[in-house]
């Protein structure tokens, strides 16, 4: 959740007035349990959603946003459950299976570095052909962790709050 790309996406979606949430999946920083190959995970992002709402009155709408392993579960998530809006930033194709979306109502947003060690053009590519409602930005000179990509980065998050406030 301290990664510079997390801090940047959470900053610009507080900075359009948007409640965030974030957190470490399990086992990562200071927080308790251990790795569970994604499927805990999951359920985290969905208990974590379910707060959200609650928070926020209960019939609010949420989106999610995941970074890398975090995208890959916001995928999967997204693939059973109802949200407003997906924005996967990095989703690691070359390690792990991203599932295409099926319960997104609003703007989806695929934003991958040119150099992505782990996000493969030929992947992308794959997946921009699955999510046709996709917006799906590649970051010229970006590698996965977007050392010095960050403003590009934080310019598609926008974008992508933009049009979830809007939707």
């Amino acid at each position: 959740m301290d990664s510079p790309v997390v801090a940047r996406m959470a900053e610009v979606c507080v900075g359009r007035g948007l409640a965030t949430l974030r957190f470490n999946f399990r086992g990562v920083g200071a927080s308790t349990g251990r790795h569970d190959e994604g499927r805990g995970e999951q359920a985290d992002v969905r208990a974590s959603l379910d707060h959200l709402r609650q928070s926020l009155g209960g019939e609010a709408r949420v989106a999610l946003a995941g970074y890398s392993f975090g995208a890959a579960i916001a995928a999967a998530v997204a693939a059973t459950a109802p949200v407003a809006g997906l924005a996967l930033v990095a989703p690691p194709l070359r390690v792990a299976e991203v599932p295409l979306p099926a319960n997104v109502t609003g703007p989806l947003l695929v934003v991958a570095g040119a150099e992505d060690q782990y996000c493969p053009a030929s992947a992308l590519e794959t997946m921009r052909a699955g999510l046709p409602a996709a917006t799906v930005i590649v970051i010229e000179g970006a590698d996965h962790f977007f050392f010095g990509s960050l403003t590009p980065l934080g310019d598609a998050v926008g974008a992508w709050a933009d049009a979830l406030l809007a939707s």
